[in-house]
């Protein structure tokens, strides 16, 4: 007979019959078989197969934090002459795994041509048009799984073509996508032609933080990169072992001159003594480079869930001198050291896959 429940002031009363149906499955000595049968049940082989697609398909999906884009139906990338009611993204880009982007657009061509002949797509010296030809801002390349994108000089250039590359990235449908900046910089305490693999970017101050003002409010942002992604491309150096391959803090700095504690610009507060100070301030906290870029770069790898490195070579040892007087076909050469880098380990990459 069921027991009936004796609470103070409530003696008599019986439970409330659907509680009292509950507490008899809960006792019912088959419950505990029932719900153990539930939690071992094998389920559908291929529904947990497509679970665990998703789940990794999502996990490696470009972000795009901005909920107001979801009232956008046509998004037109002005900078890139792109838009989504005039092109088939996905159709154009949805292959992509592997970003590369630098300054000069003419470095960016050299770049897809090289690792094209690497990769052997296409035929050996075939041109790659560029798929921004609409505008005259930024230049796109395409060889593959690789996209080569210039980005212009300095935080404002490369933000702008961010942007709108995440966007295009997103809008594709693309996973698990690697981004990589490859460029020139200036070195401390280097030899001339090192490249330098980012493990954050630091500001002026030596702080890994990228400080913007939005909306009147000062915002500050993470510039630590994808470590992994480090140790992988310090390891590609080490296979190639063709020139010296070092990982260290970058600095990125909103100009060239004064920001860059050089003497030779028009205008100069400081004198040589302060300048060479500074600078081996900067080395002692890890700084063995000097860029304008890498910054808002690694803040918006990390916003939008891209695993980013910087890998830049150096065409100087600041701690030496200001102004850059190797020989132009040499400066060229060290151009090609980041290329040569990276390219390396998008082959090994794919060569796992």
């Amino acid at each position: 007979p069921q027991r009936q429940e004796t609470r103070p002031g409530r003696q008599g009363r019986r439970p409330h019959p659907s509680r009292a149906a509950s507490r008899r499955r809960l006792l019912s000595p088959r419950a505990p078989r029932r719900l153990w049968q539930d939690l071992m049940a094998p389920g559908d082989p291929s529904a947990k197969k497509k679970k665990t697609e998703d789940q990794a398909s999502e996990e490696g999906a470009v972000r795009v934090p901005n909920p107001h884009l979801e009232k956008i139906k046509e998004d037109f990338l002005y900078h890139f002459a792109l838009g989504t009611a005039t092109h088939d993204f996905p159709a154009l880009f949805g292959d992509v795994k592997f970003v590369c982007v630098g300054g000069s657009p003419s470095r960016m061509k050299n770049f897809i041509s090289f690792i094209a002949e690497d990769l052997g797509i296409g035929s050996p010296g075939c041109d790659h048009p560029n798929i921004c030809a609409g505008t005259d801002r930024y230049a796109m390349y395409k060889a593959g799984p690789v996209l080569s994108v210039s980005h212009g000089m300095g935080i404002p250039s490369i933000a702008i073509m961010l942007h709108e590359l995440i966007k295009l990235l997103y809008y594709s449908k693309c996973s698990n996508v690697i981004i990589v900046r490859i460029g020139t910089s200036g070195g401390i305490g280097l030899e001339p032609g090192s490249v330098v693999v980012t493990k954050q970017s630091v500001d002026a101050t030596f702080k890994p933080q990228l400080e913007q003002v939005i909306l009147g409010k000062s915002v500050c942002r993470s510039t630590v990169l994808d470590e992994e992604l480090a140790k992988e491309l310090m390891e590609c150096g080490k296979e190639l072992n063709q020139f010296n391959t070092v990982t260290g803090n970058t600095m990125c700095t909103l100009d060239f001159y004064e920001g860059q504690a050089r003497l030779d610009g028009a205008i100069c507060s400081y004198s040589e003594e302060e300048k060479l100070q500074y600078l081996k301030s900067a080395y002692e906290a890890g700084v063995r480079n000097i860029e304008m870029e890498s910054s808002v770069f690694a803040a918006m790898c990390n916003l939008s869930g891209l695993r980013g490195a910087v890998v830049c070579v150096t065409l100087l040892n600041r701690l030496e001198g200001d102004q850059i007087t190797t020989p132009h076909e040499v400066l060229k050469e060290y151009q090609t050291r980041p290329q040569k880098l990276v390219g390396h380990f998008i082959k090994k990459h794919l060569g796992k896959q």
